[in-house]
């Protein structure tokens, strides 16, 4: 461990001609790891010597990728954030942001209006939902998507910090390439390896990847239809509930800890309503709302909107693993079909910590016995609650969101 240690210190001060010399020969270590570790797999799942070979002609690393892990190196968390679902809530709710998912989602809901209703009757998934994805992924296709698919799912593949799940997403992506399912030249992705116009991960593709057009075949790539189907088949397989909402945007009183937040405090919406908090529009909620289940959400603790929200919620979810998202979503849906305004809640300026200084925030949690959910630099619901109780422990009145200030007095 020392000498790996000091080999990379020695590393970090090397010019710049031997830093590259050290790049190459890691790029050597990728060609190896490619034919020893993922062609047998591959060849294992079905693909040809051809298909693996025109993959990955060409391609090297690409080190401007995030959580990347090189050979000898240790994992470290990223000081700055650059994910925006985990980034700022006022930036991504921007007016910009909003009005423009909102302005082409009423006129892709006109022009498929008739897919939508169709699709909807099929999976229970309402057509505003399926819009909200399709326009926060790809902006209704209309996207630029920059990466060769290879080279992002190679390269996290190969060194990242969740190199075990980009493995398994590259011989997928060297399946869809064998099977033909992508028109030519189209295995472009995110940065994280996301394909086509709803952005799936490749095994997602394989499983809920549908056809909309009745053609025999499920295009994400080319096909509206197809991605609107393949969107609501996703959501419909991870338990979208027909007939209820996503959730709705309430006032919390003083009274109510920003602590009972999360997905595993779940109560029913009347006993929540019983609590004192109440609907931000003054209506009451829906009568067979309030016999369901429901969860406090405050993506940002006492400094911003807050919600009771259904199990829907989470299916959203599950589609991208961040509160901000599923939540723009769901609001992005209501705004296409409801004509819904901004929430009434104000986000306040939350957006200025290092994703590092949250990270070491977390490790000091965790000392005194919270469960944060993981130090990862991310305020997820666990680390937001677990914030509130060492707030309320402390004798200080629980926010719920982890501020400048609190770094220095949990190292205490």
């Amino acid at each position: 461990m020392l000498r790996a240690l000091l080999l990379l210190m020695a590393l970090a001060t090397l010019p710049g001609p031997a830093i590259a010399q050290d790049r190459a020969a890691i790029e050597r270590q990728f060609r190896t790891w490619l034919e020893q570790t993922i062609w047998p797999r591959a060849r294992a799942g079905g693909v040809s010597r051809a298909t693996f070979d025109s993959a990955f002609s060409g391609v090297r690393l690409n080190w401007d990728l995030p959580d990347l892990v090189p050979p000898g190196s240790a994992p470290r968390t990223p000081k700055t954030q650059r994910q925006s679902e985990f980034g700022a809530p006022a930036k991504y709710f921007s007016a910009g942001n909003l009005n423009a998912a909102t302005s082409t989602g009423r006129t892709m809901a006109r022009r498929h209006a008739t897919t939508l209703s169709r699709v909807e009757r099929a999976t229970g998934v309402p057509g505003r939902i399926i819009l909200g994805i399709w326009g926060r992924e790809s902006a209704y296709g209309r996207a630029a998507i920059p990466h060769n698919a290879f080279q992002v799912l190679g390269t996290k593949g190969f060194m990242s910090t969740r190199a075990p799940y980009f493995t398994d997403e590259l011989i997928a992506a060297l399946q869809i390439a064998q099977a033909g399912h992508a028109p030519g030249a189209a295995m472009k992705s995110s940065w994280a390896g996301a394909l086509g116009q709803p952005q799936f991960m490749p095994s997602n593709f394989l499983k809920y990847a549908a056809d909309g057009d009745g053609d025999g075949r499920a295009d994400i790539w080319r096909s509206e239809a197809d991605t609107i189907a393949s969107i609501a088949t996703y959501l419909a397989r991870h338990g979208w509930i027909a007939g209820r909402d996503w959730g709705f945007e309430v006032n919390v009183p003083p009274q109510v800890s920003c602590t009972l937040e999360g997905p595993d405090q779940g109560r029913r919406i009347a006993e929540w309503e019983a609590m004192g908090i109440a609907r931000v529009s003054g209506r009451p909620f829906p009568a067979h709302e309030r016999r369901g289940q429901g969860f406090l959400l405050m993506p940002a603790g006492r400094h911003g909107p807050a919600f009771v929200v259904t199990p829907n919620f989470y299916v959203l979810k599950d589609y991208n693993m961040s509160d901000l998202y599923a939540l723009f979503v769901g609001h992005v849906g209501d705004r296409i079909q409801f004509g819904s305004g901004d929430f009434q809640g104000r986000w306040g300026d939350v957006g200025r910590m290092y994703r590092s200084d949250i990270a070491a925030m977390q490790r000091a949690l965790i000392g005194m016995g919270h469960d944060v959910g993981g130090a990862d630099g991310l305020p997820g619901f666990r680390t937001r609650r677990s914030i509130g109780r060492w707030q309320e422990a402390s004798g200080h009145p629980a926010t719920c969101f982890p501020t400048p200030a609190m770094t220095s007095a949990l190292s205490r």
